[in-house]
Formats: C-alpha cells, sequence, structure tokens
C-alpha cells in the first residue's frame, strides 16, 4: 500500500503566486496557481498507488481533484504542517507540491519502484526531489514520521539540502530525484511553460502573456 499526497491550498486571488504580480493580475495569477494544481493532479492521479490524498488548505477542492480523498491542512509553519501528515500517515508515501506542473508520472517511477514489496533489500527509505530555488519538489519516505521534517526551516535556499541531511542522520538512505523548476516568479514561470508547453499551466501563461501582445 503506497500513498501520493498533493500538498495545496486553494487558489484564492492574492493569496496564491502573489510574485507574478506585476505583470499578472493577482486574478490571473489565481488562475496560473490553479492550472498548475490541476496538472499534478493529473499528473499523480494515474499513478498505480492505493490512495491518493490531496492535503489541502481551504475551503474548496478543484474539481480536478475528484477521486482524491481530501484531508485538510492542520496549522503551524510548513514543517509543522507537513510532520502532521507524516505522523498520521503509516504506509509509504510520496509528497509533491503543486509548484511543478511540468511534474509527470515517469519523474516519480524510481520512487515507486523503490517502494515496491520486490524492490530487494537496499531500496532507498527515503527520496528527495531537489528544485532549482534550494527547496525540494518532492518528499518520500518508505516509514513516514514527522520528526523526519519538523523543525527543517523551510522556503529557503538550502532546505533542500538541510532536509537530505536530516534523512541521512536519521539513519536512511537517500535517493535523489532529478531537479525540477520550481514556479515562483516570473522568469520561472516562463522557463516551465516552455518546457512543458502541452499543460495547462503553459496553455493559461500564453494566454495572458499573448493578451499583452
Amino acid at each position: 500500500m503506497t500513498t501520493v499526497a498533493v500538498i495545496a491550498k486553494e487558489c484564492v486571488p492574492g493569496r496564491v503566486k502573489t510574485r507574478l504580480h506585476p505583470p499578472f493580475t493577482l486574478d490571473e495569477a489565481a488562475q496560473l496557481a490553479a492550472a498548475s494544481l490541476d496538472d499534478t493532479l493529473v499528473a499523480v492521479a494515474g499513478l498505480p498507488v492505493s490512495r491518493h490524498v490531496l492535503y489541502f488548505e481551504g475551503g474548496r477542492p478543484p474539481a480536478s481533484a475528484a477521486g482524491f480523498e481530501v484531508m485538510p491542512q492542520g496549522s503551524g509553519t510548513l514543517d509543522e504542517r507537513l510532520a502532521q501528515l507524516f505522523d498520521v500517515l503509516s504506509e509509504p508515501v510520496l509528497l509533491v507540491g503543486m509548484d511543478t506542473p511540468q511534474l509527470t508520472g515517469s519523474h516519480l517511477a524510481a520512487v515507486l519502484d523503490s517502494f515496491d514489496g520486490d524492490a530487494g533489500a537496499d531500496a532507498a527509505d527515503g527520496w528527495i526531489g531537489p528544485a532549482a530555488d534550494g527547496g525540494f519538489w518532492l518528499l518520500a519516505l518508505r516509514a513516514p514520521r514527522g520528526d523526519l521534517v519538523r523543525g527543517v526551516p523551510m522556503s529557503r535556499s538550502d532546505t533542500g539540502a538541510r532536509q537530505r541531511l536530516r534523512l541521512v542522520a536519521a539513519g536512511l538512505t537517500v535517493g535523489v530525484l532529478p531537479e525540477l523548476t520550481d514556479v515562483d516568479s516570473i522568469a520561472e514561470a516562463a522557463l516551465v511553460a516552455r518546457e512543458a508547453p502541452g499543460t495547462r499551466f503553459a496553455r493559461e501563461f500564453r494566454r495572458f502573456t499573448g493578451a499583452r501582445g
């Protein structure tokens, strides 16, 4: 039994992707965030896992979350909220964020193979997917524990490195996935739209930038 969880928040104007404003309006920035979340949910919905979870902050999950178990986020800082999820789950879990719309199932194949019961004794205990800004886009644990995340400083240029060190210090073998770009800035949004032109995110990005001539 394996779980894939997407951590996300409701895409309300003024609360998501505010670094894209300007040049985008707050409403456009929220629509880009919603597109990114939709792309992510679609990418993981087809994974061969037994449980799909949307770890959600907000009142109205998107329609693309149909078939997902919606689990409300608790309170506290990001590390505390991640820890709460890893304290609740007991099965192997892959946690991904909503800011990498270029994500596909193939990005996660190595983790799923590693967590498979037939993968062998030397399979990794944990995996991290580093983000270009120094954070991480994926954190996967064979045996989730909140203490493996709680207290790791988030939203810093060394967050991914610190998280990996925390896992290694706990005696875990850690696999590393390819680096992906999180969408936070205009430059990052443009880069991801070029790299994944068929995503809903890219189509929305082109629509908004094209409207500006």
